[in-house]
């Protein structure tokens, strides 16, 4: 067997390690070249440089297994393939999810997603808006946003922007969501159903557009099913945190007339806070009050088996918001997308099933 000479020998020790740390400059001190001209050569512009360089340029590549930065190189041509979710409240499971589908949907398509909480504040929605900027991001999820200088300023340039959950609150531009109306519709005919003789709405006092949707949809349709809409009492609560806005608003049921038989809370979280506040007040759910919310998380069947909830599919909104950016970035008009939410029929709910309305508690 022939015997590998010392200078073979650290020659192969140093390619073994070069194949591990690869770089721009490790590919030049191999050539013999400067890093700028293996980074023109890299990027296509070998024009200046004679055709044996090239080659040997090429050679150190192939041999040390140097593969350029994807994301660096797009960074320093401004197209970058990163991409910022702007998103509030992340302890919100609802928000978590969406965050999960998408950056599973966006890496599957090449690209890399960065997570800002913006905790629902237009200074750090604009804060992140032009550090983001600043990292050259290839456009931005807008998960509820809030309207905000930044914002008009990234839709003023003609950024590529979905805005998610949260109609764009300028109005117009690319949207991912459900169709609140509808659900809150469907909430409507879930209650009828249920024999909900005096129901309630729950909400936030700066209602937004998703939520808004929702409430109006549920009062319309009670409205157009023969509800008086005066026998329909809404209940509402200052504040940022759902949980927190559906406690101080299902308290204020009782003085104000006692609490109802039925009651929409137009997010989960909102119907969590609404739970403590009947439990304190001696209420009963859901033999004595119905709640129905809208999320449908999938901790519900674990921490919430009290709760009715319309589903909304968050775990499948990944794709059609990169569908939406690719778009954009192709310069194709956008429309909005509607995902179908599922409405549960009111004897899906195992609290329902295990304990009737007027039976013991």
């Amino acid at each position: 067997m022939d015997s590998v000479k010392p200078a073979e020998a650290d020659m192969a020790a140093q390619a073994g390690k070069h194949s591990r740390t690869a770089s721009l400059a490790t590919v030049a001190r191999d050539a013999g070249v400067s890093v700028a001209t293996v980074s023109r050569i890299v990027n296509g512009q070998s024009g200046r440089a004679s055709a044996e360089t090239v080659a040997r340029v090429a050679e150190a590549i192939e041999r040390l297994g140097y593969r350029p930065n994807p994301v660096g190189r797009a960074l320093k041509r401004r197209a970058s393939r990163v991409v910022a979710m702007l998103a509030p409240n992340l302890d919100n499971p609802a928000m978590a999810a969406i965050a999960v589908s998408t950056e599973a949907a966006l890496r599957a398509a090449g690209h890399v997603m960065i997570l800002c909480d913006t905790h629902d504040r237009p200074d750090l929605q604009d804060d992140y808006l032009q550090a983001m900027r600043d990292q050259f991001v290839a456009g931005y999820v807008m998960v509820s946003a809030v309207r905000s200088k930044g914002l008009e300023q990234a839709v003023g340039r003609g950024d590529p922007v979905v805005f998610v959950a949260r109609r764009n609150p300028l109005g117009g531009g690319s949207f991912v969501g459900i169709d609140d109306y509808a659900a809150g519709a469907d909430a409507a005919e879930l209650m009828l159903a249920r024999g909900v003789e005096r129901p309630a709405v729950l909400m936030a006092t700066q209602n937004v557009s998703s939520t808004a949707q929702r409430a109006a949809g549920f009062i319309e349709r009670l409205v157009a099913r023969g509800v008086p809409q005066a026998a329909i009492r809404q209940a509402s609560a200052p504040g940022l945190s759902h949980i927190e806005i559906g406690y101080a608003a299902a308290r204020s049921l009782g003085p104000a007339g006692g609490w109802p038989d039925g009651a929409l809370c137009v997010s989960d979280m909102i119907a969590y806070g609404a739970y403590r506040a009947a439990n304190e007040a001696g209420i009963a759910i859901p033999r004595d009050c119905m709640l129905l919310g809208v999320d449908g998380n999938p901790i519900n069947r674990w921490i919430a088996p009290w709760l009715t909830s319309i589903r909304i599919p968050y775990e499948a909104f990944g794709e059609p918001i990169v569908q939406q950016l690719q778009r954009q970035w192709g310069g194709q008009e956008t429309a909005a997308i509607h995902l179908r939410h599922e409405a549960a029929a009111p004897d899906q709910s195992p609290a329902f099933a295990e304990r009737p309305r007027g039976a013991a508690a």
